[in-house]
């Protein structure tokens, strides 16, 4: 094994442990705060959403390596959440729009 690689394997093992320790840390937060006194539960949902979306980026950026991918993959990325985003858009703004005629 070349100096460069050990090097290379030691470096990531240590970023690797460091988002380790990070996830763990925003899965703590997580829990404390859905067990804190924050308002309602709509402050607590959104508290706890924020975090997640914190912890679900470091899984994805650094865990799944995406930050080091191409710009083909963050195209496709982005098109996934622009539809995602669309969909969830239609879906909510059709919730009251049901049919003649018919009783919820």
């Amino acid at each position: 094994m070349s100096e460069s690689s050990a090097t290379d394997l030691k470096s990531s093992v240590r970023r690797c442990g460091m988002v380790l320790i990070a996830v763990a840390c925003t899965t703590a937060m997580m829990i404390s705060v859905s067990f804190s006194h924050l308002g309602g539960w709509p402050v607590k949902v959104a508290a706890i959403l924020a975090v997640a979306l914190v912890n679900a980026s470091l899984v994805a950026g650094f865990l799944m390596h995406l930050l080091t991918e191409k710009k083909l993959i963050f195209t496709v990325l982005l098109f996934t959440v622009f539809f995602f985003a669309g969909l969830m858009g239609l879906t909510v703004w059709a919730m009251q729009d049901s049919p003649v005629g018919t009783t919820h």
